[in-house]
């Protein structure tokens, strides 16, 4: 996975970058001195560079998970949660989205891996909301036998019962491109973070009703 780390992060990324800056050199010096399918070709070069460097990146965060995390300690989940909320401030504020959350349990486990999630989480529930209504999120947790039972609930567009697994796997899209920024890689990440943290992850959801988002984090036994 370290091979793969460095592949992504060097030999990948390298030829990407200067295709990349020929493209948008090419696309400042000839955008509209040409015709309109010379334009549309460049715009199509530019965004497809744009595309490949966040799936590398995906794919370099992806393979961090196991390699590059921080060892558990004992912390408030709310702050992470806070810290990812800090983090999302000005796309909550774009949309006016309302944002609740329940009292949260001190939890062992990775910090900066479980703001992620969150941060994750409660990002895909304001990008997937439903238009012209405000999105709302509700962030809560319960204790079930030895672990805590996380949820992030949404008012969103939801998604249909034959697509809750697939959502997790890399660079799995239920949109079109386009249609929704990100590279499709954001819920396996989510789900490397748990299974690393010996948990699970699941949505229950239904198409236009929005999703509820579980995970699950092991309480450490003394």
């Amino acid at each position: 996975m370290e091979s793969f780390a460095y592949i992504t992060s060097h030999d990948l990324q390298e030829p990407l970058r200067t295709i990349a800056s020929y493209a948008q050199l090419i696309e400042r010096r000839y955008k509209g001195k040409l015709d309109h399918d010379a334009d549309e070709f460049i715009e199509f070069m530019v965004d497809g560079s744009k595309r490949m460097k966040s799936m590398i990146q995906g794919l370099l965060d992806y393979s961090r998970v196991g390699t590059r995390g921080h060892e558990f300690t004992e912390f408030e989940s709310e702050n992470a949660l806070s810290y990812a909320l800090n983090n999302l401030r000005s796309a909550i504020s774009k949309v006016n989205a309302e944002i609740t959350y329940d009292e949260l349990p001190v939890i062992f486990a990775d910090e900066d891996q479980i703001v992620h999630v969150f941060q994750n989480l409660i990002g895909n529930a304001i990008k997937f909301r439903k238009e012209g209504l405000q999105p709302k999120v509700h962030i809560s947790a319960k204790k079930e036998d030895f672990k805590y039972v996380f949820s992030v609930s949404d008012n969103g567009i939801g998604l249909e019962e034959q697509y809750r697994d697939q959502i997790f796997e890399v660079f799995k899209r239920l949109h079109a491109i386009g249609e929704y920024q990100g590279a499709g890689i954001g819920l396996a990440i989510v789900k490397r973070i748990i299974d690393r943290h010996g948990g699970r992850v699941w949505v229950g959801s239904k198409l236009g009703e929005g999703s509820t988002f579980y995970f699950t984090v092991p309480i450490e036994k003394n």
